[in-house]
């Protein structure tokens, strides 16, 4: 009787899972199916310069995002229980600005009669307006800030179940800061890591709108080429294949970055 209530609640989630997740992706791979949209899509060394691209971006991204995020967050974890509700709802504030407004102030920071330019130049540290928008690294800066929060709320809750009599037992055995860092903080927090690192990773993956504002044309990833097949082309069926690529893809380097997390984690697994 127990096991039908539980079936019975969960039927409406698992009915809701089916009907908008997994119907609509099938609709997207049931094209593709049998066709050349994959070779056509592997042979062109445009489209795999795009791939690379997105992987590069997404990785970078996902780097940038933990090195600033996890002494951001130790150092908000370790305040006082007022000090750290502010400083979470300071972080979580960008969030609740549109991304399009934040690429908008973006464009007007990087661009050739923007801010950073003209501190450069009044600092004589270059004669010419630097070629900062409308570059990989503008997309990688505005991906980092866009993703920072998510990370940084991903390892504060890790960081609050760090057991602190192991990092002083540590101290008192002669660990450096690093090796303590490295040997005792960090397996504690894979979980955390490997949540945020998912979430940004994922994020990175499939963003359009920063891509397309900081990027440009010329430095299309796998989200804006998909639209560009989709609504420039009309190709519809390869926008599919580019939309499934780029799920393989997403995943499989999910997967590894499992892995790469239980390898930090040495703690047993009954700990």
């Amino acid at each position: 009787m127990k096991n039908r209530s539980a079936f019975l609640l969960l039927l409406p989630g698992v009915l809701a899972i089916c009907l908008f997740l997994f119907f609509p992706l099938l609709q997207t791979i049931w094209p593709t199916l049998g066709g050349s949209g994959y070779s056509h899509f592997l042979h062109s060394g445009y489209n795999r310069n795009v791939l690379g691209r997105t992987l590069l971006i997404a990785v970078i991204t996902t780097a940038l995002a933990l090195g600033l995020g996890l002494p951001l967050a130790l150092w908000i974890a370790r305040q006082k229980a007022s000090v750290k509700s502010l400083l979470s709802v300071v972080i979580l504030f960008p969030i609740l600005t549109n991304a399009v407004v934040r690429n908008f102030t973006w464009i007007i920071i990087l661009g050739k009669d923007g801010v950073l330019n003209k501190v450069l130049l009044g600092l004589h540290l270059t004669q010419h307006p630097v070629t900062l928008l409308y570059t990989n690294a503008a997309i990688v800066i505005g991906s980092v800030y866009l993703f920072l929060p998510i990370m940084v709320t991903s390892l504060i809750g890790s960081v609050d179940e760090l057991n602190i009599e192991v990092e002083e037992a540590a101290a008192v055995l002669g660990a450096k800061p690093w090796t303590t860092l490295t040997k005792v903080i960090i397996p504690q927090l894979t979980t955390g890591i490997l949540t945020g690192s998912i979430l940004v990773f994922a994020g990175a993956m499939t963003a359009y709108t920063t891509p397309q504002l900081l990027g440009g044309n010329r430095h299309l990833v796998m989200s804006t080429l998909i639209y560009q097949q989709a609504m420039t082309l009309g190709d519809w069926n390869q926008a599919s294949v580019v939309a499934v690529v780029l799920i393989i893809m997403t995943v499989i380097v999910m997967g590894l970055m499992r892995l790469v997390t239980r390898w930090l984690d040495r703690r047993p697994a009954n700990a």
